[in-house]
């Protein structure tokens, strides 16, 4: 085998690792974000319906972090840090967040400059329909309008 050759392939197999390690860093920091597609659903302790409920959510769209899978159960996470595992079938793709910071301002445009429409409390779900680099346009009850997405905790990609 010529030389010419030989670096050739050695530079392909750095090249192809390169971009191997890079698709699995940028991977290891996306979190995986789920909500709630029912207003009850029971968490249980482990991965089937044989373990025992942990504890019951009554929130439809309630944002909840994919910890762990198993087949077709989930391990969650929520924003207080609660955990176990739910059924897929129970879980939906829909784009919704929590407010984690008191009094933060939902605004009518994506300005701070723009008119405040009201103020939001620790806790309260709003459903995502975009996201800027550092703005979301939220729903929440009668509200709509642009808050810091620096603010929210959920799926907002």
């Amino acid at each position: 085998m010529k030389k010419k050759d030989k670096n050739y392939y050695t530079f392909l197999i750095l090249f192809f690792l390169i971009i191997l390690l890079i698709q699995k860093s940028f991977a290891s920091e996306s979190i995986n974000f789920l909500s709630l597609k029912n207003n009850e659903v029971n968490v249980r302790i482990g991965p089937s319906k044989k373990y025992p409920i942990k504890f019951t959510y009554n929130k439809k769209y309630l944002p909840l972090e994919i910890l762990d899978k198993s087949e077709t159960w989930r391990k969650i996470k929520d924003f207080e840090k609660n955990s176990g595992w739910i059924h897929i079938s129970q879980l939906s793709k829909k784009k919704s967040a929590i407010n984690t910071k008191n009094n933060s301002v939902l605004y009518k445009k994506s300005t701070i400059y723009s008119k405040p429409i009201a103020t939001l409390e620790i806790g309260r779900l709003v459903l995502i329909e975009k996201c800027k680099v550092k703005w979301c346009k939220i729903t929440t009850g009668d509200f709509k309008g642009w808050v810091f997405k620096s603010s929210l905790w959920g799926k907002l990609k």
